[in-house]
């Protein structure tokens, strides 16, 4: 018997390892853990590269977890679909708060960026009354038709899962006042940002920390 990892000829037709792993399975039914495993990586290796790219993004986050953030999938047979929860910066208004948001990527990731939700309610000059996120990260890659954003500061396909979340943190702990999302914010911001502003985020805060993990 040829390994399953291995070409083989059929009727003068050589056979790609998609194909040699699925004749496996259904002529050679190992049973227990052996099928399992090539059932396993016959779908792995059927996947899209926007799938294998996630979900090795997703095995190194587990592996090498960075401060700040967790990330995890909202459904286990989803990888475009993630939910990340954010520790809110120290020294920051955010101090102490703990966010939850959900990551959407398109199908052909990494070309096209992911949309970034927050579920937890979060006053943010570059977050909109939605919980939608506005930072140039996410923005569409190539030209600002306005002018305000430079291409390298918009979407390339070099950025992950991580570079994403450390510029959404850094966002929390330094707003953009200059193109917001959420103009009535970034008008306190501005302009009161020890008063009502304050206020605003402490009680987003207290609450974040009551719904974190329901």
């Amino acid at each position: 018997m040829r390994r399953p990892e291995q070409n083989v000829e059929r009727n003068g037709v050589v056979r790609g390892r998609e194909d040699v792993v699925a004749k496996s399975i259904i002529f050679f039914p190992y049973r227990g853990e052996r099928l399992s495993f090539l059932y396993i990586r016959f779908k792995i290796m059927t996947e899209p590269q926007s799938a294998l790219l996630l979900r090795r993004q997703l095995a190194e986050l587990n592996k090498n977890p960075v401060e700040g953030f967790s990330a995890g999938l909202i459904d286990d047979n989803d990888l475009y679909r993630w939910e990340v929860l954010i520790i809110g910066p120290p020294d920051t208004l955010f101090e102490g708060g703990v966010f939850k948001a959900h990551l959407t990527f398109p199908k052909d990731y990494p070309l096209r960026p992911p949309k970034m939700k927050f579920i937890t309610e979060i006053w943010h000059p570059n977050v909109d009354k939605n919980g939608d996120v506005c930072i140039s990260i996410l923005h569409e890659p190539g030209e600002d038709k306005y002018g305000y954003e430079k291409p390298e500061e918009r979407w390339l396909p070099i950025h992950t899962v991580e570079t994403i979340m450390i510029s959404v943190i850094s966002m929390l702990a330094d707003p953009n006042g200059d193109s917001p999302a959420n103009v009535d914010a970034a008008k306190e911001w501005r302009e009161d940002r020890h008063g009502e502003f304050k206020r605003k985020v402490a009680r987003c805060v207290r609450k974040s920390q009551e719904t974190a993990f329901e």
